[in-house]
């Protein structure tokens, strides 16, 4: 068992609680995060408060993580990638959309609707911009903003993030186009049933654009870093960065290839199917498992506080 994983203390009684029928799970809220790559020695994305590569960069892109305060509720202290919750005033409101229609993003997506496609890659934009200041969009369909480092644009990001506007409305006000073809789907993995909150999580990847910069201003993260995804694997195994398990799983998926652009032609050809926790009883044992990814299996005693055993 790797040492950098989450896992919470209060999981095992959930789990028995959820087996005995006395715990009710929620509904898991759309979501969508993104791994934002950069090829090694692209000055323009060193910012952030991570100057230059980091270790063990040099044969392949580098994927810029968070690391989540300690006081939020859900993963605190876990390294992730921008990412948060669907804003539902993003279903049906008309904007501008560049790359692959709506229909097929849908089908992508594993989701019933056009709306629900626009949603989702709406969200994926939007918060790669909240948390990193990067946004994939351009007044045209073929190009994409320069720069989004002055205080008008810092303006109109922190209310995105007060959610005082929508996306779409920002999209609409500035006259942008979303770049959907700059975003590859990479993944879905829904939260565990007996976690409290609970979010149904399309991962995406993309190549940071030219000319823009990451940016430390996400309030959710108490650090930012530009890393080789075999690294922060390393680390991870290593127990050194704390990560969920669609966070390593992801990270060990983007390492065979060399370059931002490799990666993101890759993503086509990624397995969407999503990925949900199961915990079931073997005899005196709680086992919790991720289908398809046996290093995250956990056995715990099935009685008693059990606590975060191994």
């Amino acid at each position: 068992m790797s040492q950098g994983q989450w896992y919470p203390p209060e999981w095992p009684d959930r789990i028995r609680a959820l087996a005995a029928g006395e715990l009710t799970a929620a509904a898991p809220r759309r979501a969508a995060t993104v791994m934002l790559l950069r090829d090694p020695g692209t000055e323009s994305g060193a910012a952030g408060g991570v100057p230059g590569d980091a270790p063990g960069s040099a044969t392949g892109p580098l994927v810029h993580m968070l690391r989540r305060r300690t006081s939020m509720a859900f993963a605190g202290g876990a390294y992730a990638y921008p990412g948060g919750g669907v804003d539902p005033r993003d279903d049906d409101r008309l904007i501008g959309w560049a790359g692959p229609p709506l229909e097929q993003w849908a089908a992508r997506l594993g989701v019933a609707t056009v709306t629900e496609a626009q949603a989702v890659v709406c969200a994926a934009v939007r918060e790669t911009f909240e948390e990193a200041g990067v946004l994939l969009a351009g007044p045209t369909a073929g190009s994409v903003v320069g720069d989004t480092t002055g205080d008008d644009w810092e303006a109109d990001r922190e209310a995105l993030v007060a959610r005082d506007l929508s996306f779409a409305e920002f999209l609409d006000r500035r006259g942008l186009v979303l770049r959907s073809d700059l975003l590859g789907a990479w993944a879905r993995w829904i939260t565990p049933e007996f976690e409290p909150r609970r979010y149904d999580t399309w991962f995406f990847v993309a190549a940071l654009p030219e000319g823009q910069r990451t940016r430390d201003v996400s309030t959710e993260a108490d650090r930012t870093e530009w890393i080789a995804p075999a690294e922060a694997a390393r680390r991870y195994d290593a127990g050194e960065l704390l990560m969920m398990p669609p966070t390593v799983t992801t990270l060990r998926a983007l390492t065979p290839y060399g370059t931002a652009a490799e990666a993101l032609g890759a993503a086509e050809d990624q397995d969407m199917t999503p990925v949900l926790a199961q915990a079931r009883l073997e005899g005196d044992e709680l086992v919790l498992s991720w289908p398809g990814h046996d290093e995250f299996t956990k056995h715990v005693p099935a009685a008693g506080a059990g606590g975060g055993g191994a």
